[in-house]
């Protein structure tokens, strides 16, 4: 009969919990490993500031750059102005860009939180529609393409690398800045379609919580059933 010391009985013990403690932390990081945007409403003819903003390199190769292509029903895309980002820009025929590039002063490393903002303005053919920013991540080796879009049936959770999606509401009211839009009809129907649009935000996050809390779940299980081995193990001898 192969006999376990007292020490050798604590090491399996340590070994099964610190496996555990690592199923338990990366289940989470995995879920959150996306290029988020904030926020994910907004209302169309009005100008929004939008951030784009990321914890994580490729595969743990610092972050060197952040390429976001402007899609379609945008009509104005103004880049903000960041001392930690060196920025550049493509612009289209009708004076719209159509990318930023955000260049790291110092590559970001992997685990730390960084974020690059725009400031955009959503044409009125893009009201109550779903808008995706394809984001390129490029790193110190390889790169990201976060620009994948659910299909019909699908969430995001069915998709390695997310494009990030903006919900855009109905066309706003005159801001006073040039950037409103038609009001006629129901004088309560833009005011219904931004608490619609905000509602949707809030369950697209509340979608995203129970991923991690479940994987989370998940490990928390696993770490359980090491532990309850061990100590069979450690009765039966």
């Amino acid at each position: 009969m192969t006999v376990i010391t007292p020490a050798r009985r604590r090491a399996r013990l340590a070994g099964g919990l610190a496996l555990a403690a690592a199923l338990v932390v990366a289940a989470p990081l995995a879920a959150s490993a996306h290029v988020h945007v904030t926020p994910e409403a907004a209302s169309a003819s009005a100008s929004t500031r939008l951030s784009f903003s990321f914890s994580h390199g490729c595969d743990g190769s610092p972050t060197t750059a952040l390429v976001v292509n402007i899609p379609d029903g945008v009509d104005g895309a103004t880049p903000v102005v960041d001392g930690a980002w060196t920025i550049s820009r493509e612009i289209g025929d009708d004076g719209v860009a159509t990318q930023v590039t955000y260049a790291a002063v110092t590559p970001v490393e992997d685990g730390l939180s960084a974020a690059v903002a725009l400031d955009v303005i959503f044409a009125t053919s893009a009201a109550n529609t779903y808008v995706a920013f394809p984001v390129v991540q490029q790193c110190e080796t390889g790169q990201t393409d976060w620009i994948e879009v659910a299909e019909d049936g699908q969430s995001t959770d069915d998709l390695e690398a997310p494009a990030p999606v903006v919900a855009v509401g109905s066309v706003a009211e005159d801001d006073g800045h040039g950037h409103g839009g038609d009001t006629a009809g129901d004088d309560h129907s833009d005011a219904d379609h931004a608490e619609a649009d905000a509602d949707t935000a809030a369950q697209t996050g509340a979608q995203a919580d129970p991923v991690a809390r479940w994987l989370s779940a998940g490990a928390l299980v696993a770490a359980l059933a090491a532990l309850g081995v061990t100590l069979l193990r450690r009765r039966r001898t």
